[in-house]
Protein backbone atom coordinates (compact mmCIF):
# COMPACT_ATOMS: atom_id res chain seq x y z
CA UNK A 1 0.00 0.00 0.00
CA UNK A 2 3.13 2.41 0.89
CA UNK A 3 4.45 1.72 -2.93
CA UNK A 4 1.05 2.70 -4.03
CA UNK A 5 0.89 6.24 -2.46
CA UNK A 6 4.74 7.26 -3.40
CA UNK A 7 4.00 5.96 -6.84
CA UNK A 8 0.80 8.13 -6.82
CA UNK A 9 2.90 11.26 -5.35
CA UNK A 10 5.52 11.35 -7.70
CA UNK A 11 3.51 10.05 -11.42
CA UNK A 12 0.74 12.56 -10.37
CA UNK A 13 2.87 15.75 -10.98
CA UNK A 14 4.54 14.14 -14.03
CA UNK A 15 1.57 13.31 -15.69
CA UNK A 16 0.49 16.72 -14.77
CA UNK A 17 3.15 18.28 -16.44
CA UNK A 18 2.87 16.00 -19.70
CA UNK A 19 -0.81 17.27 -19.82
CA UNK A 20 0.38 20.83 -19.85
CA UNK A 21 3.84 20.45 -21.88
CA UNK A 22 2.03 18.33 -24.80
CA UNK A 23 -0.47 21.94 -26.02
CA UNK A 24 2.66 23.67 -25.67
CA UNK A 25 4.93 21.72 -28.12
CA UNK A 26 2.36 21.37 -30.37
CA UNK A 27 2.14 24.82 -30.82
CA UNK A 28 5.23 25.51 -30.95
CA UNK A 29 5.51 22.75 -34.19
CA UNK A 30 2.55 23.86 -35.57
CA UNK A 31 4.33 27.82 -35.72
CA UNK A 32 7.88 26.28 -36.81
CA UNK A 33 5.92 24.98 -39.88
CA UNK A 34 4.08 28.40 -41.16
CA UNK A 35 6.17 29.39 -44.26
CA UNK A 36 8.53 32.72 -43.98
CA UNK A 37 7.73 35.18 -46.27
CA UNK A 38 10.31 35.69 -48.61
CA UNK A 39 11.10 38.79 -51.28
CA UNK A 40 13.86 38.63 -53.73
CA UNK A 41 15.28 41.40 -56.86
CA UNK A 42 15.85 39.47 -60.34
CA UNK A 43 19.39 40.83 -61.72
CA UNK A 44 19.65 44.63 -63.72
CA UNK A 45 17.82 44.54 -66.92
CA UNK A 46 19.16 46.71 -69.84
CA UNK A 47 16.93 49.77 -68.62
CA UNK A 48 18.55 49.50 -65.39
CA UNK A 49 14.97 48.23 -63.45
CA UNK A 50 14.44 45.45 -61.78
CA UNK A 51 12.13 42.98 -60.68
CA UNK A 52 11.10 42.00 -57.36
CA UNK A 53 8.92 39.10 -56.59
CA UNK A 54 7.65 37.26 -53.30
CA UNK A 55 5.77 34.63 -51.62
CA UNK A 56 4.91 33.20 -48.32
CA UNK A 57 2.99 36.49 -47.70
CA UNK A 58 -0.87 36.70 -45.93
CA UNK A 59 -3.01 37.84 -48.68
CA UNK A 60 -4.30 41.55 -48.08
CA UNK A 61 -2.59 44.52 -48.36
CA UNK A 62 1.10 45.10 -47.79
CA UNK A 63 3.29 48.32 -48.15
CA UNK A 64 7.12 48.45 -49.83
CA UNK A 65 9.21 50.60 -48.74
CA UNK A 66 13.02 51.67 -49.65
CA UNK A 67 15.27 54.27 -48.71
CA UNK A 68 16.15 55.65 -52.04
CA UNK A 69 12.99 54.43 -54.14
CA UNK A 70 9.71 55.19 -54.52
CA UNK A 71 7.33 52.85 -52.71
CA UNK A 72 3.99 52.41 -51.50
CA UNK A 73 0.66 50.33 -50.68
CA UNK A 74 0.35 46.88 -52.71
CA UNK A 75 -1.79 43.85 -52.40
CA UNK A 76 -0.35 40.26 -51.98
CA UNK A 77 -2.31 37.74 -54.33
CA UNK A 78 -4.79 35.06 -52.62
CA UNK A 79 -1.80 32.56 -53.10
CA UNK A 80 0.43 34.95 -51.06
CA UNK A 81 2.98 35.77 -53.63
CA UNK A 82 3.19 38.96 -55.29
CA UNK A 83 5.43 40.39 -58.57
CA UNK A 84 6.19 44.12 -59.08
CA UNK A 85 8.25 44.72 -62.50
CA UNK A 86 10.51 47.59 -63.50
CA UNK A 87 11.37 49.01 -60.48
CA UNK A 88 14.56 51.03 -59.51
CA UNK A 89 17.30 49.19 -58.49
CA UNK A 90 16.79 49.62 -54.64
CA UNK A 91 16.46 48.38 -51.65
CA UNK A 92 13.19 47.31 -50.71
CA UNK A 93 11.15 46.00 -47.53
CA UNK A 94 7.42 44.65 -47.47
CA UNK A 95 6.06 45.17 -44.78
CA UNK A 96 2.26 43.68 -43.57
CA UNK A 97 1.26 44.58 -40.28
CA UNK A 98 4.64 44.36 -37.86
CA UNK A 99 6.46 41.73 -40.17
CA UNK A 100 9.26 43.34 -42.31
CA UNK A 101 10.95 41.30 -44.93
CA UNK A 102 13.52 42.86 -46.55
CA UNK A 103 13.91 41.79 -49.78
CA UNK A 104 17.54 39.80 -50.84
CA UNK A 105 19.39 40.11 -53.81
CA UNK A 106 20.27 44.00 -54.07
CA UNK A 107 23.91 44.42 -55.07
CA UNK A 108 24.18 48.11 -54.62
CA UNK A 109 25.13 49.05 -58.39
Amino acid sequence: MLNRRIRLLVLTPVMAGAFIAAPAALAWSTAAATPTATCSISGVFDNGKVHLSGGGFTPGSAFLSSPTAAGGSFTIGADGGFQKLNVENAQYTVTQGNEHTECSGFNGG
